[in-house]
């Protein structure tokens, strides 16, 4: 008869065992967990465009020199009076 002696595990092995049982676990649940927030969250990302107020299309006209200093003055005090969008 044939015994296999010293080939039990000691107690250092079992606290290993289950602090790898933990670790998968605890991998597999946060995985799961960044799974489904990755599925839920808004995917789209793209910046929202604004369109530029009437007085912001004019000061850039008047940067790019299109207009002069008093056709800018005058449309902006028409913008001013119509009551348009700051």
């Amino acid at each position: 008869m044939m015994y296999w002696y010293g080939h039990d595990m000691s107690g250092w092995g079992y606290a290993g065992m289950g602090i790898a049982m933990l670790i998968f676990w605890v991998l597999v649940i946060g995985g799961i967990a960044v799974a489904v927030k990755f599925a839920l969250s808004d995917r789209d990302t793209t910046p929202r465009y604004e369109s530029p107020s009437p007085q912001e299309l004019l000061a850039q006209r008047f940067a790019r020199g299109e207009i002069d200093e008093n056709e800018y003055t005058n449309r902006l005090a028409a913008l001013r009076a119509s009551g348009a969008r700051q």
